[in-house]
């Protein structure tokens, strides 16, 4: 099925950029590098969040002694490979494309959890497990009756990533190099980022970054913006990110700055759909509503997946904005970050349907 995905638009000379061959004989389309979280679902009762002293709705980290005494309170549902660029990474992996993670993990049961079920959506994760320090971070969600979700997150193993956790030989192979902004908060892995960074583009790569969260933004914007203008080809933001970055209320004139700084600029302005900044162009891409509503955790990431599957395979820009958009709209319609339907189906449906019309 890969090998037909956009088979039918392939004369669709309108959706299609020429093929320059920028990115031929790589292993890997894209190497994402970002905290490694098991996202463990749990379906709860109002009662279980008070006995806790859980604020219902609420996004908090924990500590481990925190994060593994609830863990023995709980009866998951589903336990996942999780984290933003993970997240993203499956997805481009689900489409077809050619992934590898580098993320830390320790060798305990939910390390082994993350590292079975990332390999099991066809991405590579090579990185070795730590065998001392913090166990695997976790993410527990719990989900009460009317569909409120509480987090609980423990960051645990996946911040101690190191620069020797990395093998730049495999990241050379990669077309682009995509790192998560999380990740930033941690001194030792922004080292990491920067070496990676630094190795991608010497042997010809792209080097993508998603900001992640405005309140990230706001803690390392300077050391952001270093980032931005030296080594980022393709900036992934949501509106509330990108104005944060430029310190302005204004999004016209967040565009204007970013324009001088970055090749590609991407933002998401959910069920507005997104804007995309190329060459000083402004790309206006639209939202797919593909069904109610229920679950927004992982749209971002899953837009940025389809993205850059579509941005690998060479395909137009707008293209790149469409898919990543088709992605993201199925996604929310569905409880957790991850597409319980084929991805592949899902977008040559929709393209194909666009195409007719």
């Amino acid at each position: 099925m890969a090998q037909n995905l956009f088979g039918s638009l392939k004369n669709k000379a309108s959706l299609l950029m020429k093929m320059n061959n920028r990115f031929s004989e790589r292993t890997f389309d894209v190497i994402g590098i970002g905290n490694a979280i098991v996202d463990v679902l749990v379906q709860t009762e109002d009662a279980f969040l008070i006995n806790q002293n859980l604020n219902k709705g609420a996004m908090a980290l924990i500590n481990q002694i925190e994060a593994e005494r609830l863990y023995k309170a709980i009866e998951p549902l589903k336990e996942t490979s999780g984290g933003s660029a993970a997240n993203t990474l499956a997805g481009l992996a689900m489409l077809g494309g050619r992934a590898g993670f580098i993320g830390r993990v320790k060798n305990d049961r939910l390390g082994e959890i993350f590292t079975s079920d990332i390999r099991s959506v066809g991405a590579s994760f090579q990185t070795p497990m730590a065998t001392n320090g913090p166990s695997t971070a976790r993410c527990i969600i719990l989900v009460t009756p009317d569909a409120q979700r509480t987090m609980c997150t423990y960051l645990g193993a996946s911040v101690q990533l190191e620069p020797e956790d990395l093998d730049l030989s495999i990241i050379q192979k990669a077309k682009v190099l995509y790192l998560e902004g999380y990740l930033w908060d941690n001194d030792a892995a922004k080292r990491a980022f920067i070496a990676a960074a630094k190795k991608c583009k010497e042997s010809g790569g792209e080097v993508a970054l998603s900001l992640s969260d405005p309140f990230c933004v706001d803690r390392h914007r300077e050391s952001f913006l270093e980032l931005v203008n030296g080594y980022i080809d393709i900036l992934f933001a949501n509106e509330s990110e990108i104005t944060s970055l430029y310190q302005t209320s204004n999004m016209n004139k967040a565009i204007e700055k970013i324009k001088t700084n970055c090749k590609i600029t991407a933002i998401t302005l959910g069920e507005k759909g997104s804007i995309i900044i190329e060459d000083q162009n402004v790309h206006k891409i639209p939202a797919y509503n593909l069904g109610k509503v229920i679950d927004t955790t992982g749209a971002g990431d899953l837009y940025a997946g389809g993205f850059l599957y579509a941005y690998t395979k060479e395909l137009s820009i707008i293209n790149c904005g469409n898919i990543g958009s088709i992605c993201a709209g199925q996604v929310v319609t569905e409880l957790g970050p991850r597409s319980e339907i084929s991805l592949k189906e899902l977008v040559n449906r929709n393209l194909e349907s666009m195409c007719s019309k």
